[in-house]
């Protein structure tokens, strides 16, 4: 099959990048539905929880942005691990990544469907199954994948400008409010977990879920403008404003709700509509449509992210090359964008069927809290090899630059194995509990792919990760 021309270069600038990375962590979105996901294990304890994830997400990103910075690349962590660790490696890497982006749409189309249901009939007795308003985001996201990157990212800055208004304003409020019994660092403790160290680290699964994506830029080396510079750049801006957010809104979250209220939570509560009808009802509509907002960013740019995945793997003939097929008037891989929406459609009706049913919204809050605990800890791994990939990397070359090559990546892959092995020890919560052995499953089928290339086509396999962005910008559409 001929390919066509690549993605098009030097389309995206700064901002656009940032936005990437920092719509895919979803302020709004992970503030709103992420916490009570955490609260049943670490309770008022939530806010330091997504603290201490900041750190070491902080840390972890280390060896991911000095690789971008070397080798930017579509194709993301699959391409930085290829480098450093070699093909096989890197063809694991891919297949983890396909399983935590392309994770990502499907759970935030299940969960606006399961979100509006639930708000409508609380705010006017409309009962509508939140499958038939999933499908809205659905072809929406679609839509835009077809019409370009450019077009996606558009929607996506202003989605995310008003997500994160409407966040700060409400924490804000409550904040001046007092809370419900006085403002207190004590949420900063881990003393305030009900459940103590097994509490803290089965919550930080979900305060983890809220950071994926900080690389989200990362998957724009072909298309952003000088990308050794501002893909790196990018990472680290968008995981530090977004982790900030999230540390003062879960924060104001718990001292506005207060202790009680926070030990209720369960995964289908809407606890950010409760803080609006307690300190501003006005505030209502804002916080609905900073919630449906950012659930949409996060699928679009998710959506951005895997599909430049699928595009890259498929160029490099490690799956099939229909996946890099160009669509020659939008500069877009089309055959990528419509398989990625076919997956995302049979898992929102697959898992939302079996796990509440498709009119009832506990499915579609189901669909979010299952395949979002699964696809984090599939990226856990990940992180932890882009970092071994890096040290590898860089001391192949001779570096000597210690702390940036050598001890931040090994303490970031040692802080995202200790948050992986955690949950093999501490996790008592079926089906949370099958997750992690769905992930070693799933590794297990990546290696037997890998030896079965290696044997029948280990010219193929012997290239991952070479092409990077290698294609001429000549050929490339404007």
């Amino acid at each position: 099959m001929a390919l066509q021309a690549g993605l098009k270069r030097n389309s995206v600038g700064l901002p656009g990048a940032i936005i990437m990375s920092a719509a895919i962590m979803g302020p709004a979105v992970s503030t709103f539905f992420n916490p009570q996901f955490s609260t049943p294990f670490s309770g008022p304890a939530t806010p330091f929880v997504y603290f201490v994830c900041l750190i070491a997400i902080l840390i972890t990103a280390s060896g991911i942005m000095e690789m971008s910075a070397v080798t930017p690349s579509a194709g993301s962590f699959y391409t930085y691990v290829a480098q450093g660790l070699g093909p096989h490696a890197g063809f694991i890497t891919g297949g983890l990544m396909f399983m935590a982006y392309a994770l990502l749409p499907p759970i935030e189309i299940a969960l606006i469907g399961s979100y509006l249901q639930q708000t409508l009939q609380q705010e006017f007795g409309i009962n509508i199954p939140w499958i038939l308003i999933s499908l809205v985001p659905w072809a929406l996201v679609t839509f835009l994948a077809l019409e370009g990157v450019q077009a996606s990212l558009r929607t996506a800055i202003v989605l995310f400008l008003v997500e994160v208004a409407v966040v700060m304003v409400m924490a804000l409020i409550v904040v001046a409010a007092g809370g419900a019994h006085g403002l207190t660092v004590r949420p900063m403790l881990p003393s305030a977990s009900p459940h103590g160290a097994q509490g803290l680290m089965v919550g930080a699964v979900f305060a983890a879920l809220s950071f994926v994506g900080f690389e989200g830029a990362t998957t724009l080396g072909d298309e952003v403008r000088n990308p050794h510079r501002n893909v790196p750049l990018a990472v680290a801006l968008s995981t530090i404003v977004v982790g900030v957010i999230y540390t003062f809104c879960v924060w104001a979250e718990v001292v506005g709700l207060g202790n009680d209220k926070i030990n209720a939570l369960t995964g289908a509560s809407t606890p950010w509509n409760d803080l609006a009808h307690m300190y501003a009802p006005w505030m209502t509509p804002l916080i609905i449509l900073a919630s449906v907002s950012s659930m949409f960013a996060v699928s679009v740019n998710s959506n951005t992210g895997i599909v430049r995945i699928l595009y890259t793997m498929g160029r490099e003939r490690l799956l099939p090359d229909f996946l890099a097929y160009i669509n020659p008037k939008r500069n877009t891989p089309s055959n990528a964008v419509l398989f990625q929406s076919a997956f995302s459609l049979i898992l929102v009706f697959g898992v939302g069927a079996v796990s509440g049913g498709l009119s009832d919204p506990s499915g579609g809050s189901n669909v979010y809290g299952f395949l979002g605990f699964l696809l984090t800890l599939a990226i856990l791994i990940v992180y932890v090899l882009a970092d071994l990939a890096a040290i590898v990397y860089f001391m192949r070359r001779g570096s000597r630059k210690f702390v940036r090559h050598v001890l931040l990546p090994v303490t970031g892959a040692l802080l995202m194995t200790g948050l992986f092995v955690a949950q093999l020890i501490e996790n008592t919560t079926a089906p949370y509990t099958w997750m992690p052995w769905i992930i070693l499953a799933w590794l297990v089928a990546l290696g037997a792919g890998t030896f079965w290339l290696a044997v029948n086509r280990p010219e193929i396999l012997g290239k991952a990760g070479a092409v990077l962005g290698s294609e001429d910008p000549a050929k490339l559409g404007g």
